[in-house]
């Protein structure tokens, strides 16, 4: 598994312990059992304040741990009877971004999220989760298909950004991310977002035009990166933590910005230490917002959708 530099104490320790086991199964001499189990000891207490106390740089570091459960895993362990609908109906279909009917529970709701790939193979076909102008003309369009059938939509964000490239400004990128946006803004139904991993620019906004939005503990949702910003700043790509932690962009500082509903706590080491337990809490808390959105009136929906986008940014100079 790959760790990172602000992770190598915690290596250390592990292939100390390591070694003792090792030592154990030959000789079981009372002194290296003490000592295994005060490395144990050491190793839970460096690990939980290691984790307890990271910086912005080292949060987004951990959402972008090629071991994170990706889109797709959410869907395949959440929902039952996925059903993946393709094509936009108008040039092709975007392999970079999945969705269709599936069941929660025994409530049939659309999901849809960016796929980035585990291996390099999968990466490569999808696109390393940055969705094209026809993504989003196929999320847009499974969006309607949920309204017409009065279903809910959740979406599954992960992406480092939108498409760049020729072909994609030629078949109109920017257009089909504000179609999108502006398809979220008046869809009846309830519209639940949840950042994975990377929620970066505009391409991870428009899957976030929601009625609740939730984020992964160790995730981080933002205009732009923090290396775009470094480089705009000071011209240098050398400031990505000093532009990490201004940008205010991990879920711990959106929920007190008033940005996002509420953070998923991860487990001890982020959610590739343990896939499972992300699983269940968001499917948990999934389940609870829909239970009070599906309370409202259709159009108090879209009324507090769009009061809670106008309202970003505003200040008050006293």
């Amino acid at each position: 598994m790959l760790t990172y530099d602000f992770e190598k104490p915690l290596v250390v320790v592990e292939e100390k312990i390591k070694k003792l086991r090792e030592t154990m199964t030959k000789d079981n001499n009372p002194e290296i059992v003490q000592e295994l189990a005060d490395s144990e000891a050491e190793f839970k207490k460096t690990k939980k304040a290691l984790y307890s106390n990271l910086t912005a740089w080292q949060k987004i570091q951990i959402s972008r741990h090629p071991d994170r459960p990706k889109a797709l895993d959410y869907i395949s362990h959440i929902f039952t009877d996925f059903i993946e609908l393709h094509g936009d109906r108008h040039i092709r279909d975007d392999k970079s971004l999945v969705g269709g009917f599936a069941f929660l529970d025994n409530k049939t709701v659309m999901v849809i999220g960016q796929e980035k790939g585990k291996t390099i193979k999968e990466k490569q076909f999808r696109n390393f989760g940055m969705n094209s102008p026809e993504g989003y003309k196929k999320s847009a369009r499974l969006m309607r298909l949920a309204e017409k059938f009065g279903k809910p939509v959740i979406c599954f964000i992960d992406t480092p950004g939108a498409s760049p490239g020729l072909e994609s400004e030629r078949h109109g990128l920017a257009e089909a991310i504000a179609q999108n946006i502006r398809q979220m803004l008046s869809l009846k139904v309830p519209v639940i977002s949840v950042i994975i991993g990377e929620g970066s620019s505009a391409g991870a906004l428009a899957l976030a035009v929601s009625d609740s939005i939730l984020m992964m503990e160790f995730t981080w949702f933002s205009v732009i990166t923090p290396e775009s910003c470094s480089w705009i700043l000071w011209h240098d790509w050398e400031h990505n933590e000093k532009a990490a932690e201004a940008m205010r962009l991990t879920a711990k500082d959106l929920c007190k910005l008033g940005m996002i509903d509420e953070f998923i706590k991860e487990p001890i080491g982020g959610a590739h230490h343990n896939p499972e337990a992300c699983y269940k809490a968001v499917k948990e808390f999934i389940i609870s917002y829909l239970v009070e959105l599906e309370k409202l009136d259709p159009q108090e929906r879209i009324d507090h959708r769009l009061e809670r986008f106008i309202k970003i940014g505003n200040f008050k100079e006293k």
